[in-house]
């Protein structure tokens, strides 16, 4: 990345808000998706079955996201492209072989049955959406390789055409199946690819037009794979280990009460809170291009941002507007809206630690210390099992919020072992503490 002279305001908002646009459709994308299930046959079953096959998926699609990050960090010209572009060839192939044998062997039917306590009823539906999910894998991972070159471009602003391209086609298949009455558990994941599909190719578009203006060597290049798998793996195993967490969750809420009622109404409520969350999910991207040479800068709007979504998720619970939003949007009503916004009011806690969790993230990236996330993120599944464990011993009737919880105290966990680990590498290195309560009140504003 080439060093800047000065950074204001204006350059940081023109990088940071397409970046969290593009986020935030997509969480709105998976609204769509819930607010088209609702309303099919037997709504509570066809979340349920939606949410475990989801929770499966999220494994292999979140190793195949990591490419936007490893990408926006190491490619530089068009020789590490190509290095990268067979590392991604050989990643996606590996994923989708893990998950074919989910899809279309008895291994699936005792994932699901045994291991997420799924109902025998419910296990062919759900098998039939993972059939549908896997093939996601293949454009999602496509498109994180190809946003990786926007982003390090600074052309961010193609994210969120492509996304809102993607949730105009997705909304428009689901009033198809709507109006037509043909909603079943499979619907969503048919929805889910199809607008994965438009995304892919208007990055892939956009991506190779920059390619071309890359030039054929960089004084930062990388040599082989093995230098994109030194940076990668790290984030795959800690990854690999946080992405358990979902279906733990969903396993222990197998067991509360009511299971349907507990599954879908946490979907629900983590869907909302990820759709404030997710504008704030690219604090590390701010961390990566600009730390390096506008540390104070980058510090104090990674602050003033990082208590946003906490206030959202507030406002969104204890003003009528939630209640309003679930019902006359999402077209929940009963019971489970009720339970929905009892679990997004836990989900407050999570946003509040999140984007801070981001920007430490961040920092390991801009320091070459991808390891500690594999500590960070076996102490967020650790905490989040054992709040489980307690949980359902003693409070089964509780049901979503129990997940919440249990999420919510994870991300605090993980919070507490970034911080320490990034405090320690500063005093090592001599440099002054890097975390963001300290010595803001000495540091200048964004920009002169």
């Amino acid at each position: 990345m080439k060093k800047m002279e000065e950074l204001d305001l204006k350059t940081l908002l023109f990088f940071f808000i397409p970046l969290g646009l593009s986020a935030s459709l997509v969480t709105l994308s998976h609204i769509i998706i819930n607010s088209t299930l609702v309303r099919g046959e037997n709504p509570e079953f066809i979340i349920a079955s939606y949410a475990i096959a989801m929770s499966l998926f999220v494994i292999t699609e979140r190793l195949g996201g990591l490419l936007r990050q490893t990408c926006s960090s190491l490619i530089r010209d068009k020789k590490s492209y190509k290095i990268m572009a067979n590392f991604s060839t050989y990643l996606i192939v590996s994923l989708m072989l893990v998950a074919f044998s989910v899809a279309y062997t008895p291994a699936g039917d005792f994932i699901f049955a045994k291991i997420f306590g799924a109902e025998q009823n419910m296990v062919k539906d759900i098998k039939g959406i993972y059939q549908v999910l896997i093939f996601v894998t293949i454009f999602s991972a496509l498109r994180c390789l190809c946003q990786g070159i926007i982003i390090y471009n600074r052309q961010t602003k193609w994210l969120t055409i492509g996304m809102v391209i993607r949730l105009a086609a997705m909304y428009v298949l689901s009033l198809y199946f709507i109006h037509t009455g043909n909603i079943t558990a499979k619907t969503g994941a048919i929805i889910f690819l199809f607008g994965m599909i438009i995304e892919c190719i208007i990055s892939f578009i956009e991506a190779r037009v920059l390619v071309r203006k890359m030039p054929e060597n960089h004084e930062q290049q990388i040599k082989s794979k093995r230098t994109i798998f030194k940076f990668y793996s790290p984030l795959m195993f800690s990854s690999v280990i946080i992405v358990l967490v979902g279906p733990a969750i969903n396993i222990f809420l197998g067991k509360t009460s009511d299971i349907e009622l507990a599954i879908a109404s946490y979907a629900i409520a983590g869907s909302v809170a990820q759709l404030f969350l997710s504008f704030f999910s690219y604090i590390h991207q701010i961390v990566i291009n600009f730390y390096d040479h506008h540390e104070s800068q980058v510090k104090k709007f990674s602050f003033v941002v990082g208590f946003i979504p906490c206030i959202m998720v507030g406002v969104f619970c204890y003003t009528p507007f939630g209640a309003f939003f679930l019902e006359y949007v999402m077209g929940i009503n009963g019971r489970l809206l009720l339970a929905s916004l009892q679990v997004l009011k836990v989900f407050m806690l999570m946003a509040l630690l999140f984007p801070f969790i981001d920007y430490f993230n961040g920092l390991l990236m801009v320091y070459k210390k991808t390891k500690v996330t594999i500590y960070s993120q076996s102490a967020h599944l650790i905490f989040t099992i054992l709040v489980l464990v307690i949980g359902i011993k003693f409070a089964a009737q509780w049901n979503g919020i129990i997940g919440a919880l249990g999420s919510s105290v994870g991300f605090l966990a993980e919070l507490v072992v970034l911080i320490g680990f990034v405090h320690s590498f500063e005093r090592k290195r001599g440099k002054p503490s890097t975390h963001l309560l300290k010595n803001l009140k000495s540091q200048k504003g964004i920009g002169h």
